[in-house]
């Protein structure tokens, strides 16, 4: 065993060297022209799917902050009569409830009716805003995973080819090129999926988050109007 070894020691040595050497680059070239462009277009989407998630990660944040004393401050506009004022704190808090509220207060002296009717609709254009481009986040969780079997598809017909014009000497080699497509474009699918799904959920729930509060604060300034004098 001993002698085996120093024998064929320069020929294991290679051998365990390439194995530690493997990486997911080499996996991917080995792939063939056709993997390599799938896994060049998923990556692709993989970068735009983080800069939406982030873009509007930031942009939620933002739209999230408000003053605690913002509706106290607005109450005491309102109450005394100094419309003006309360239109210029608004305008001075770049977030969609105190547009909301911005809105509403541009629209006093008419109806209650139009003037909730205002808010609402001013309420869906911030919800559309808010919403923006997160529907993207959506369709690439779908398409990504697609797009990777779609790789394992191409992987097994480059395999199949092979073996039908093996003239029946068939090695595992030969078949290398179509299995690391398979492989290799299906973990990348799914790992794309995987992180835009979650993304898109994340958004989601923030997104609800904020509208919740533009309705709350909307409720509570109508609220406000039909105070008695």
């Amino acid at each position: 065993m001993i002698s085996f070894y120093q024998e064929n020691k320069e020929f294991v040595e290679e051998a365990v060297s390439e194995e530690k050497t493997l990486s997911i680059y080499n996996l991917i070239m080995d792939g063939g022209l056709g993997g390599q462009i799938i896994i060049a277009l998923l990556f692709v989407l993989l970068a735009v799917a983080l800069y939406i998630y982030f873009e509007r990660f930031f942009t939620i944040k933002s739209a999230s902050k408000i003053d605690k004393n913002f509706m106290n401050q607005i109450k005491e506009y309102v109450s005394n009569g100094k419309l003006e004022s309360a239109d210029a704190l608004c305008n001075s808090k770049n977030t969609p409830t105190a547009r909301l509220i911005g809105k509403g207060i541009s629209r006093i002296g008419k109806p209650l009716e139009d003037i909730k009717s205002a808010i609402e609709t001013a309420g869906k254009l911030e919800v559309y805003q808010l919403e923006k481009n997160v529907s993207v986040l959506a369709t690439i969780a779908g398409a990504a995973p697609m797009i990777g079997f779609l790789g394992t598809v191409i992987g097994m017909i480059v395999a199949i080819h092979e073996i039908a014009n093996a003239g029946g000497q068939i090695d595992i080699k030969m078949l290398s090129d179509g299995l690391y497509t398979a492989m290799t474009t299906t973990v990348a699918g799914l790992i794309v999926g995987i992180i835009a799904y979650i993304t898109y959920n994340h958004l989601v729930v923030r997104t609800d988050k904020v509208v919740y509060q533009m309705e709350a604060k909307s409720v509570e300034f109508l609220d406000l109007l039909n105070e008695p004098v």
